[in-house]
């Protein structure tokens, strides 16, 4: 029964270790793209620049909208 035990309390260390880090690394994951976003407004801008375009207002709004932002 000793053995069983010790399974036992091995499977559920494991199991809550296993959503305690699930919900630490989705935090940190949140934390660093809202702190560091893939992509701005600025940045689509720069790229039209390099170019040799003049992005209009729409032109920058439909990128950043297609990219989910």
């Amino acid at each position: 029964m000793d053995v069983w035990t010790s399974i036992l309390y091995l499977l559920g260390g494991g199991v809550i270790g296993a959503i305690i880090s699930f919900f630490a690394t989705k935090h940190y994951f949140e934390k660093q793209i809202k702190e560091n976003p893939p992509i701005t407004e600025k940045m689509v801008r720069a790229m039209f620049m390099q170019m040799g375009r003049k992005p209009s207002e729409a032109q920058i709004r439909s990128i950043m909208k297609s990219m989910g932002q």
